[in-house]
């Protein structure tokens, strides 16, 4: 039989294509699922393991099974089948989509109908053509005359003669299998990129209380072209190596997001494998193609967190006016935190303003956390509060050894007093701070910070004298 398919400007197929009779490959047709029972194991750098239980009925000996409804993007080298007595012999990925641009592709030299519609009048004729090219656009033969297909106004359908064998309504595994026959569970496992999660978190700080309540959500995305129906789900928070050789360094800024201030030590009750936490949804659930949906994971209220302003000064860099960053700090631990380890994702921040409305101040990428971490947050720049970082002096003492006095003037023109966490970093190798107005923490090998008050609507002043042996 024949199916027809609609055509517009150029060539664009975006109509569905549908059958003038049920019995025109009804197997290519039919939208019901073959899959089994499926699990599939979510890693957060796009991988995801399926594992897809289905029973079949093999003939004893040596037969093809096709399994439609895989993903459009498996990595058909990671394939296996398992189930009682089945061996595999062959195994074919057929990716090539029944589309109705890919159905003008393939009817390239053969012939098809055109069926136009008098708009007048309602009356349609038939036209047999040649289909000499579909690229960016249908040019067909038509007699003696050479034509191209385009949105001239009128209503044109395309009368194909059939679908071209090698092309699938969906994504189509097939396996040739040497088996003992009978009806028997077949297990299909592989990995397929394009089905991730992302861990988002929306936070509302409350600036009265100095709390915040957390929302954690997971965001499932599926572009595998595949839907997957009633899947068990687990997600696992880590990245597993992809086949990434050895690293001998560990850089900071390949992998940190600058919101750790201090790790955290501590353990909870969650299901680890390995290295990962897992994330086992509460029930099963349906991800359908080109779909984004969203499950909560955590839900914290009235966490202790504060904010406060920062600033980071590189080593001899004078500045005027740079705002400080705002800043929001709070703790992962079971104690006085949120409680949990929290997967990398993206946290937004929200306040309420004087009509009690959540507003949106800021968002941070985090990296994977552990329970008991120290978390700093930034949400934007501060407007009101300004450093200006000046090097009053720089002398040498020796071939190698240097004195140098560094002014940091901090200005606030908010009508609270303020305190603001002043960071000088760039103290690599035996850098020793030999005077300072105020008393500051060695924060890790290259940095120094000190924790400036600031009054309400005035100025702080903070100087500091660095010798330093290069």
């Amino acid at each position: 039989m024949r199916a027809l398919l609609l055509l517009g400007l150029g060539g664009a197929l975006a109509v569905p294509l549908f059958a003038q009779s049920a019995s025109m490959n009804d197997t290519a047709l039919d939208q019901a699922s073959a899959q089994g029972d499926v699990a599939v194991t979510i890693y957060q750098n796009g991988q995801t393991l399926v594992q897809d239980t289905r029973r079949v009925s093999l003939p004893a000996g040596r037969s093809r099974q096709e399994f439609p409804d895989v993903s459009a993007q498996i990595r058909a080298e990671t394939v296996t089948l398992t189930g009682p007595g089945i061996g595999i012999v062959e195994q074919n990925f057929d990716y090539d989509l029944l589309t109705p641009a890919k159905l003008m592709e393939k009817a390239v030299g053969q012939t098809i109908t055109l069926l136009r519609t008098n708009v007048a009048t309602g009356a349609e004729t038939r036209v047999r053509a040649k289909v000499l090219a579909a690229n960016g656009g249908v040019v067909l033969q038509i007699g003696d005359t050479i034509e191209v297909l385009r949105d001239d106004g009128l209503p044109v359908r395309v009368i194909f003669d059939k679908v071209p064998p090698n092309l699938r309504a969906r994504p189509t595994l097939s396996v040739t299998v040497e088996s003992k026959g009978g009806s028997v569970p077949a297990t299909l496992t592989y990995l397929t990129p394009g089905l991730g999660w992302t861990a988002d978190y929306v936070t509302l700080f409350d600036d009265a209380k100095q709390t915040i309540d957390v929302q954690g959500w997971v965001t499932l995305t599926n572009n595998t072209g595949t839907d997957y129906n009633k899947a068990n789900v687990l997600l696992v928070a880590g990245n597993p190596n992809q086949g990434g050789g050895r690293r001998s360094i560990q850089t900071p800024w390949d992998a940190s997001t600058g919101t750790i201030d201090e790790a955290g030590t501590e353990i909870n009750e969650r299901e680890r494998l390995g290295d990962y936490y897992l994330y086992p949804l509460a029930e099963r659930t349906n991800i359908a193609n080109a779909q984004q949906k969203q499950v909560s994971f955590l839900d914290v209220k009235a966490a202790p967190a504060r904010s406060t302003y920062e600033f980071n000064n590189g080593w001899l860099a004078s500045n005027d006016a740079v705002s400080a960053a705002s800043v929001l700090k709070f703790s992962t631990s079971r104690g006085g935190g949120l409680g949990d380890q929290l997967p990398a994702g993206t946290m937004r921040v929200y306040m309420r303003d004087k009509r009690g409305d959540p507003q949106f101040i800021g968002e941070s990428a985090i990296e994977a956390t552990p329970m008991g971490s120290a978390m700093s947050i930034r949400t934007g720049e501060a407007f009101d509060v300004k450093i200006k970082t000046v090097v009053e002096e720089r002398t040498r003492i020796s071939s190698n050894r240097w004195k140098t006095r560094m002014r940091y003037e901090i200005t606030n023109a908010r009508n609270n007093a303020i305190t603001v966490d002043l960071g000088q970093n760039g103290l690599w190798g035996d850098v020793r701070i030999t005077e300072q107005t105020q008393e500051g923490k060695r924060i890790s090998a290259d940095r120094v910070e000190w924790n400036v008050p600031v009054p309400a609507n005035g100025k702080a002043l903070l100087t500091a004298t660095f010798d330093s042996r290069y």
